[in-house]
């Protein structure tokens, strides 16, 4: 079993990247393989909305978001990361998830999903709550920790002095290693996803 990190950060090893690290050495500690990768530091534009990867089958803009999609369609797993940018989740790394939801939404349905946040000081929660949007569309379940799943740091240096916050990392692994074996033991025992009702689309305004 494979679970992908993604890290939304403009800084490949920053903050965001030494969370992933530290719930990537858990998930691997218990038998999970696991792949980071980093959307880049060029700026990551959101959905357009122009129905293009509708008809395409892909985004069809490109860039890290198509890059993704093959390892996305391989993993059993998310975690999606990313630092604070004005009190909220970085824009590119919202911009990535939604037009990766609108683009390759299938990819993502009913596999586990965690979000993991860094910061200096604050907007960590409110970045956490942004980021739950796309796992919570698609069906993933969500994996929880001890904690709010956060780091804090000015650098990546930093990070290892957040003793609670790696802590908080590390218990997020196993508990996405354990609920991949609890999936896993369902499948062996013909237990599959339900399907979901859809077609029903209320419009407030008329």
């Amino acid at each position: 079993m494979n679970v992908l990190l993604i890290n939304g950060s403009p800084h490949k090893h920053g903050c965001t990247d030494a969370a992933l690290r530290e719930v990537a050495a858990a998930l691997n500690a218990d038998g999970i393989e696991t792949t980071i990768f980093h959307i880049g530091a060029a700026p990551v534009g959101g959905c357009v909305g122009c129905g293009g990867c509708a008809k395409a089958g892909h985004c069809v803009f490109g860039g890290p978001v198509a890059d993704v999609v093959p390892l996305a369609e391989k993993a059993d797993g998310f975690v999606f990361g990313a630092p604070v940018h004005y009190a909220t989740a970085a824009a590119g790394m919202l911009g990535f998830m939604h037009r990766l939801a609108y683009s390759a939404g299938r990819t993502l349905r009913h596999k586990p999903a965690a979000v993991v946040t860094s910061a200096r000081r604050a907007g960590t929660t409110s970045a956490l709550e942004a980021l739950e949007k796309v796992p919570q569309f698609f069906e993933m379940p969500l994996i929880s920790s001890t904690y709010w799943p956060m780091v804090h740091g000015s650098k990546a240096e930093d990070v290892p002095t957040d003793a609670e916050g790696l802590q908080t990392m590390r218990n997020l692994g196993h508990n996405m290693a354990w609920m991949l074996r609890c999936i896993e033991a369902g499948r062996s025992a013909g237990i599959e996803p339900p399907t979901a009702e859809n077609g029903v689309r209320t419009n407030f305004v008329r």
